[in-house]
């Protein structure tokens, strides 16, 4: 089976986890700091805060930004759940902006309409969540426009987006958002395994986030109520949660991140080779504005339904069986029964809804193959006709 993504390991990977091991810190150890360095240094933000998930720095982000009972996030419907999930836990509640059927992004024509409307009805949100599908950024700066105007936070969910650019600077640089979250999932960019991280260039997040990463305790001593008992001494001062990152993991990253603009240039190999062999069959893909170039993370193809004589159900399962590892990123989050449950329904966001039924994730990774692309496509076309 080809799978939709796959990590790939060097010698100089394992050797960077191996040294680690045989070192005297396995988890709370200097390679956490080198790596957080490192990717801040590479997108070019001030501060960085590594955690276990990208669904943890999610969490971390909104509870930074004082989300809470009584106030409104909105996000994607096209998206992994986490990007709505993590303003549940902070007893908030979740909105979502249609999508641009082009980019497969948060529409920035819906989410200014959407918020003209909000604001009639006294009900603006407090931090916004825009998902950069794919590798794909956002049209961040009217987003931030329009945050400056109604006054909301902006997180950028770039858990796919790491390599990529925007307006010619690297995603993560947080020039038009307070906190950017990267995932390291090894289907991802770059992996450690399990992992994530937040960026932002406000010192204040930064060093809340890092206190609630783990369990909200300080051994600074200005941060203390009191003084110190003695060099033992520690306090917990707000309700954190265990979301470190491990020394173990951060070497793995930090050695992955050497090849970031290798791994993004393969990818972008890869696409082309599709695009070349797709052109002329009857599917569209994710389109990008000059200025941005994705990381590409995922090669999302959309059945042009009405003309091909079979459903989008069978060629997903002609695909597989075929041992093409082909997946669907995503189900509209709003349409999962959890979220339906909150009053959420078929028909809110149609364009979300029209991807999902036309939408299927072709493998991409840096080790696949030339070759397997060109068997993958001759599979396809024999499906289509």
């Amino acid at each position: 089976m080809i799978p939709y993504g796959r990590q790939s390991i060097s010698e100089d990977d394992v050797r960077a986890v191996v040294e680690v091991l045989r070192s005297d810190f396995l988890t709370q150890g200097p390679v956490i700091p080198a790596f957080e360095r490192a990717v801040a240094e590479y997108c070019g933000a001030w501060h960085s805060v590594a955690v276990n998930s990208a669904t943890s720095a999610l969490h971390l982000a909104c509870l930074a930004l004082d989300v809470g009972p009584g106030d409104y996030v909105w996000t994607s419907p096209i998206t992994f759940v986490a990007s709505a999930n993590c303003a549940l836990y902070c007893g908030a509640s979740v909105d979502f902006v249609d999508i641009d059927p082009a980019t497969y992004n948060l529409s920035v024509e819906c989410l200014a309409e959407k918020l003209h409307q909000a604001e009639l009805r006294g009900c603006l949100p407090k931090v916004v969540i825009p998902v950069h599908l794919c590798g794909l950024s956002c049209d961040m700066e009217p987003i931030y426009r329009l945050s400056k105007q109604y006054g909301f936070k902006i997180i950028e969910d770039a858990s796919h987006a790491i390599g990529g650019k925007y307006r010619g600077e690297a995603v993560g640089n947080c020039r038009y958002s307070d906190i950017t979250v990267f995932s390291f999932h090894p289907v991802k960019i770059i992996t450690t395994g399990e992992g994530g991280m937040a960026l932002t260039n406000d010192a204040q997040l930064a060093k809340r986030m890092a206190l609630l990463r783990s369990h909200g305790i300080t051994r600074e001593h200005e941060d203390m109520t009191h003084e110190a008992d003695g060099p033992w001494y520690y306090q917990q001062i707000a309700l954190g949660f265990n979301y470190r990152m491990t020394d173990m993991q951060a070497a793995l990253g930090l050695s992955q991140l050497n090849r970031l603009d290798m791994f993004v240039n393969r990818r972008h190999e890869l696409a082309e080779i599709y695009k070349l062999h797709l052109t002329g069959l009857p599917v569209n893909w994710q389109l990008q504005a000059h200025d941005c170039r994705s990381s590409l993370h995922l090669f999302v193809i959309r059945l042009q339904l009405s003309l091909i004589g079979t459903s989008h159900l069978e060629v997903f399962r002609q695909l597989r069986s075929a041992s093409i590892g082909v997946n669907l990123h995503y189900i509209p989050v709003h349409l999962q029964p959890f979220y339906q449950n909150k009053g959420f329904q078929q028909g809110d966001y149609p364009e979300a809804e029209k991807y999902y039924a036309e939408a299927i994730t072709l493998p991409i990774y840096p080790d696949l193959l030339d070759a397997q692309v060109l068997q993958i496509v001759e599979v396809l076309r024999g499906c289509l006709q």
